[in-house]
């Protein structure tokens, strides 16, 4: 396969779909970064994209095929895939798209080019079936047009109802906005993003800015600015505090470096991962990023290595679903099942029982997902509170309310032990 653009995002729907790779850890390998900008914007586009749509873009294809899709080889079902996205969502002709469908079949499955060929120029001719109407047949929009794995789209509708699941599902087929905060250390940071073509608009939470152009990832990777959902920055703000604080599950490292940022020059904070790779890469943010108020540690949040009451202030940014993310990371609608909501709300439990016993008296026990399940979030809370006597439950600041529902992907709750 070539290293084009839609060569490369082949090779990366291929991996996504054989597992156990995401789609962001794959699309930061070196054949994605090694593409011109121009030709890297465009494989990002055909991977996130196809992903995200790709509900949409398997009831498109259904009609056309001879078998149900999930029976195609896999490598054909990635062409197809990539190809009906370019035909129905994106301004590419469409004899580029078939064409580029085709030559690339032949280079991997010569026997299926005919196959594609007739498919997508079937696609082409006649466009896509009609979606079910989401006021009539809420469910068969969720799973279509809304790209909904079923048991996703059934569990919305019995806990939300039609209109608000239909919201949320419309919510995350949109591309995210591009928020990022400014390196404090770097004098001319938001200048150099100007000058960059990012046109930053101040958000509400200070130093949180929306980038209305440019390319922000450049910046990113030189360590000038930091992208990170406004929602996201908002739970480190929630977290930092007077005196030392532990990021208990830190990697890949955006609050830890946030935290560290807004309680320095006195207070001191610990990101802390079990992960010896992912350890790595929040190692390799906070050296580019310049955190001399963060130390690292590889350590296990089930299992804490520290003595109790050792901190002001614990973060617990717990493992969970990522249904609250589904703008951003697409590929998790289709990597998660059903049992792993129960399967991460019982660790999470346990998290929040081990890490406890780290608060100082009077301190603060922040504990955040970007879940919208409630098993992951209110539940979790209230099976502590529960338990923990210590603890009781403390209204959230009135700029951070949006997180206290998880109805824009994120909850946190803030923890006061007396």
């Amino acid at each position: 396969m070539p290293a084009t653009a839609r060569g490369v995002a082949w090779t990366v729907l291929r991996d996504v779909e054989r597992g156990p790779v995401t789609a962001s850890d794959r699309l930061a390998r070196e054949d994605v970064t090694a593409l011109e900008p121009r030709e890297r914007a465009f494989a990002y586009e055909l991977v996130l994209g196809s992903l995200r749509r790709r509900g949409a873009i398997d009831h498109a294809l259904a009609p056309l095929l001879d078998r149900p899709l999930s029976q195609v080889d896999p490598d054909l079902r990635a062409l197809l895939r990539l190809g009906a996205h370019q035909l129905l969502h994106l301004r590419v002709p469409a004899r580029a798209a078939v064409h580029e469908a085709v030559t690339s079949s032949r280079a991997v499955r010569p026997r299926g080019a005919g196959f594609v060929n007739a498919v997508l120029r079937r696609l082409a001719r006649e466009g896509p079936r009609a979606f079910p109407d989401a006021s009539v047949d809420p469910l068969g929009w969720l799973i279509s047009e809304g790209s909904l794995p079923e048991w996703v789209a059934r569990r919305w509708l019995t806990r939300l109802g039609p209109a608000t699941a239909v919201a949320r599902a419309r919510d995350a087929l949109q591309e995210p906005p591009r928020v990022f905060r400014p390196n404090p250390r770097i004098p001319d940071a938001l200048e150099r993003a100007r000058q960059a073509g990012l046109d930053p608009l101040p958000l509400v939470l200070p130093g949180t800015f929306l980038a209305r152009g440019g390319r922000p990832a450049d910046l990113h990777g030189a360590g000038v600015i930091y992208i990170q959902d406004e929602q996201a920055q908002a739970i480190a703000h929630l977290a930092a505090g007077p005196g030392r604080t532990l990021d208990a599950c830190a990697a890949p490292g955006g609050k830890a470096t946030l935290i560290a940022d807004l309680i320095a020059p006195t207070g001191h904070a610990v990101a802390a991962e079990a992960s010896p790779r992912r350890l790595r890469t929040l190692a390799r943010l906070v050296s580019r990023w310049g955190s001399e108020n963060l130390s690292l540690l590889g350590a296990d949040a089930l299992a804490p290595p520290f003595a109790a009451a050792s901190f002001d202030q614990v973060l617990l940014d717990a493992p969970c679903s990522g249904l609250g993310t589904l703008g951003h990371h697409p590929d998790l609608r289709w990597r998660v099942r059903p049992r792993d909501v129960a399967r991460h709300a019982a660790r999470q439990g346990r998290l929040l029982a081990a890490l406890a016993p780290l608060v100082r008296p009077g301190g603060r026990l922040v504990y955040a997902t970007c879940s919208t399940e409630p098993e992951e979030n209110e539940a979790v809370v209230a099976d502590f509170l529960s338990r923990a006597a210590s603890f009781s439950g403390e209204p959230l600041p009135a700029w951070a309310h949006p997180l206290g529902t998880a109805a824009r992907g994120y909850f946190a709750a803030l923890l006061r032990r007396s």
